[in-house]
């Protein structure tokens, strides 16, 4: 480890070297790591496999995990486009332009970063449950929000949608605008201008935030348990079915879904170290042209 000369314009001098610390912290971050992370991941993965493998198929071809399952990934599937569009036009409007309320577009943008899940589940049951602001309206012409899809939609879209448009804000604001002020000077249209040189300055970024935006829209427990009513096979994802399983002392089944939650943090680790592996060496690329 390096310790640089901290008194501003003097002049360089020989660094100080802390080769025994570095070590320590390295093995120190190992070890709180291995416990925290590691340790708990294999413990998952083998009370998810401890009666055999047979047992775990099972588990997971259960009619209730497969619907678990299909409804995380349809829930997933539509707050993560809608939250995809809303990142981008929340990030272009405050990198790009100057305007009232700015401020307090980047507040909303993280109060859900601030506040408990649960809080964000119970908002739409004060809204549209029964005895919600619009529960009575929506009974009358049979509309179900709460306990179903719908909800679940609501409640993830909540949560997950400062993800993208937190990735997306710092690095629109360090691009500037003067590529796309270039391209409207010489005739392109708004589209062809964000199509065209926005899109691709910003697609690594774009994919990243998707890419733990669809990882937390999977994993979410506390808004989706507040307004699903946990009825099995028709409004329980993937979490909520880990925690019914639990409950009723299936371990094998719990763990055998919660393998699956695991193997998705994984693959996102996995996609994640990727794309920043490519970024880097893109924009490497770029500074030696």
């Amino acid at each position: 480890m390096t310790v640089p000369n901290p008194v501003v314009g003097a002049r360089p001098i020989s660094s100080v070297r802390l080769p025994g610390l570095a070590v320590l912290l390295v093995l120190a971050s190992a070890i709180v790591m291995a416990a925290l992370v590691l340790l708990p991941l294999l413990v998952v993965f083998h009370d998810a496999f401890a009666k055999g493998i047979g047992k775990y198929l099972d588990a997971i071809r259960d009619p209730d995990a497969v619907s678990a399952m299909k409804l995380t990934l349809l829930v997933a599937a539509i707050a993560v486009p809608l939250n995809a569009a809303f990142g981008i036009a929340a990030a272009w409007c405050i990198a790009k332009f100057e305007f009232r309320g700015k401020g307090a577009l980047l507040t909303l943008i993280d109060l859900p970063f601030s506040m408990s899940p649960v809080v964000s589940g119970l908002v739409w049951v004060l809204l549209f449950g029964a005895q919600g602001w619009f529960g009575t309206w929506l009974i009358d012409h049979d509309i179900k929000i709460i306990f179903a899809t719908t909800g679940l939609v609501l409640a993830t879209i909540l949560v997950t949608f400062p993800f993208v448009a937190r990735e997306l804000i710092p690095l629109m604001q360090d691009q500037g605008s003067d590529e796309e002020a270039a391209a409207l000077t010489l005739g392109a249209g708004g589209f062809t201008t964000f199509w065209r040189i926005t899109l691709p300055n910003i697609r690594w970024a774009l994919l990243y935030g998707v890419l733990l935006c669809n990882a937390r829209a999977m994993g979410e427990f506390g808004a989706v348990s507040v307004v699903s009513g946990h009825i099995r096979g028709l409004t329980t994802t993937l979490p909520l079915h880990v925690e019914v399983l639990y409950n009723d002392y299936d371990f094998v089944g719990a763990f055998a879904a919660a393998s699956l939650l695991a193997s998705l943090g994984l693959i996102t680790l996995v996609l994640k170290t990727g794309l920043e592996w490519r970024h880097a060496g893109e924009l490497a690329a770029n500074r030696r042209h």
